[in-house]
């Protein structure tokens, strides 16, 4: 869904860097997958094709946050009972 987002913090020899990885469009979703000693977060149209990847040594990553889109409003409190 649109606003799916993943950070990935890598250690880069000695300090850290992080990297982000949204879903810019409507329909759009991030997926991870580790494969191989490999970590690969792909933002993905509907139909699966890939749009673009961000590829990282699975031994380098300290942290993957995935923040799902949360489409659930809370509800508006009820207007006050006028008498």
């Amino acid at each position: 869904m649109k606003g799916d987002r993943v950070e990935i913090m890598i250690d880069a020899g000695g300090a850290t860097r992080t990297y982000e990885v949204v879903a810019t469009r409507a329909g759009r979703r991030v997926e991870v997958v580790t494969r191989r000693g490999v970590v690969e977060v792909t933002e993905v149209t509907r139909t699966g094709t890939p749009v673009r990847t961000a590829r990282f040594m699975a031994s380098r990553v300290l942290a993957l946050v995935e923040h799902p889109f949360n489409d659930r409003r809370e509800p508006s409190a009820p207007p006050p009972n006028e008498a």
